[in-house]
């Protein structure tokens, strides 16, 4: 059984390509650098170069394919976020129901909703589960909370910051835990047309985990927060969209 994986050099889409072929399956890889691409997974998997801005590359790696697995990262803009995680799973999905394959797999998030649309990149996720849906395509959706591997990313310039009062409770996942459940479902008839919402055991809020991080992996770095009005008012003093678009989250 071949499954082609969209996004697998990414940080979550790694461990699904990897699981996937522990567990046995052929694994075909996409990716539009190749030498990236070889650099991460060596010899032992399928790379095909392709663009999921590009439909006739997506419609030649699913050639063989009996899954399709679609992780993609767009932002930080509206209209990136819409044209590469809205466009390119959309432009994916259709090119899988024209190639008759039997089961695609998609990452989305644990908020997305119809009432949390305001968001860019939940707005874009939410188009994109939409699209999936539309092309009869049999499907399981994952709406998965915060990864651990997304702990690293909140230090930057010799500090762990959080934005804004994040004293929710969230109830965070381990990629390996998470790819594990993508590769059954595979196998799996009882998840077909579903949407999984994905969580771990343990609620932490998210200036817990990164105290918790901060304190076990990077003791050489301080732990601070900033205000949301902060942030996106140096988003639109430096004009960088990545900051205003964190803002409001």
């Amino acid at each position: 059984m071949k499954i082609l994986v969209v996004g697998a050099t990414g940080m979550l889409g790694e461990p699904v390509a990897r699981q996937l072929q522990a567990d046995g399956y052929t694994v075909r890889i996409l990716s539009r650098d190749m030498e990236k691409a070889r650099a991460k997974f060596g010899e032992r998997f399928e790379l095909v170069k392709g663009d999921v801005e590009q439909p006739d590359t997506i419609r030649s790696a699913l050639a063989g394919c009996d899954g399709v697995h679609i992780n993609l990262a767009g932002g930080p803009t509206a209209a990136a976020y819409d044209r590469i995680e809205h466009g390119g799973t959309a432009t994916v999905a259709q090119a899988a129901a024209a190639a008759g394959v039997p089961h695609l797999t998609y990452l989305s998030g644990f908020s997305v909703n119809e009432a949390n649309r305001k968001d860019n990149e939940t707005n874009a996720k939410f188009l994109a589960e939409t699209a999936v849906k539309a092309s009869g395509v049999p499907y399981t959706i994952f709406r998965a909370t915060w990864f651990m591997e997304s702990l690293p990313l909140f230090v930057q310039n010799k500090r762990a910051t959080v934005i804004g009062k994040q004293v929710a409770p969230l109830h965070w996942v381990a990629a390996q835990d998470y790819a594990q459940m993508v590769s059954n479902a595979y196998k799996t008839a009882e998840v077909v047309n579903k949407t999984l919402y994905i969580f771990g055991p343990e609620a932490t809020s998210m200036t817990e985990a990164v105290k918790i991080y901060q304190t076990a992996v990077r003791p050489d770095v301080s732990f601070s927060t900033m205000p949301t009005w902060l942030l996106a008012l140096m988003g639109s003093l430096s004009r960088d969209a990545k900051l205003k678009d964190i803002a409001q989250l």
